[in-house]
């Protein structure tokens, strides 16, 4: 949904106070969920999402397809949101944890870290 919607920022906001009445320091967790085709949009919606309901997570979806997701870089360096989550099919099984060290290869096309180096080395030559 549209950072600029402000009828469900309200109904988001009303859920974290009801939350917070109910369980002590709800809620523990509020994931922003991003489609990684969305591009550099991602990074205006993530601020608009932390500054009005406290994002502290990223999950991406559809990493399965062609969309690389390079707008996370900017969303933790920027912003310091962590991406939590990635998703990589369409059924809540295809969900898994981030790890960094494979979307960056991923992010990069590497295999691995000789075939970074032999990249870099065609490159300066």
């Amino acid at each position: 949904r549209l950072v600029n919607n402000r009828a469900l920022t309200a109904e988001l906001d009303k859920i974290r106070r009801t939350l917070e009445k109910k369980i002590p320091g709800a809620p523990h967790e509020s994931l922003l969920v991003v489609d990684a085709a969305v591009g550099r949009n991602a990074l205006d919606q993530a601020r608009g999402w932390q500054q009005d309901v406290g994002v502290t997570g990223l999950a991406v979806t559809k990493l399965d397809g062609t969309a690389r997701a390079g707008f996370v870089v900017s969303v933790v360096q920027d912003l310091g949101i962590p991406v939590k989550l990635v998703g990589v099919g369409e059924t809540l099984d295809d969900l898994r944890d981030f790890e960094g060290e494979r979307f960056v290869d991923a992010l990069l096309d590497v295999n691995d870290a000789d075939d970074l180096r032999e990249r870099f080395a065609r490159i300066a030559a």
